[in-house]
């Protein structure tokens, strides 16, 4: 950031008073402009003992294959997000049931939640953002073409628990630098 958006004056990098980190703060109103984590949101789409997997048409990672799920937008819940990215990415109509998947993107600032969903019906077709979404089998997923990291840490922990007869709520935290 280079300008404060309330007042445009130049913004300096530097710790406010009463805070414990740098800010943009503007040296001539005083307002102080948080950057916080980005929240995706998403759904594992079920049908059966299949899911809905969506092929990427943008970047990054065009062409491989995710989950419907996106940024969050001001004014809605995490489960209507998830909703609405899983009707926007693959035009699938869900109803969302419970939280699956909350992973911490702490080096991208971002927290991935993704929700178990079950598909309303089989009338869905790839949205702006995708080239093809179609239903898999565990044994049919592309699994050498799955976009990203997080995705693939929840389908492994979405088979296991269904393999398991029971679904929990799987929090973790995955870095690109060392620790």
């Amino acid at each position: 950031m280079n300008f404060c958006s309330h007042c445009g004056a130049a913004l300096s990098f530097r710790v406010p008073a009463g805070d414990n980190r740098p800010r943009f703060v503007c040296d001539a109103c005083g307002s102080v402009h948080y950057q916080n984590p980005k929240m995706v949101v998403g759904c594992i789409p079920e049908w059966q003992d299949r899911i809905l997997l969506c092929r990427r048409a943008i970047e990054p990672k065009y062409g491989l294959w995710t989950l419907p799920a996106g940024f969050m937008e001001n004014g809605e819940t995490t489960a209507d997000g998830a909703a609405r990215e899983t009707l926007e990415e693959a035009g699938a109509r869900v109803e969302v049931l419970e939280l699956h998947s909350l992973i911490n993107l702490p080096d991208i600032n971002q927290v991935y939640l993704m929700y178990r969903a079950r598909l309303l019906d089989l009338d869905f077709a790839p949205g702006e953002e995708s080239l093809e979404a179609a239903l898999f089998r565990e044994a049919d997923i592309p699994w050498g073409e799955i976009a990203f990291r997080t995705i693939h840490n929840t389908l492994d922990d979405y088979y296991a628990d269904r393999r398991r007869g029971a679904f929990r709520l799987h929090l973790g935290s995955l870095f690109h630098k060392p620790r």
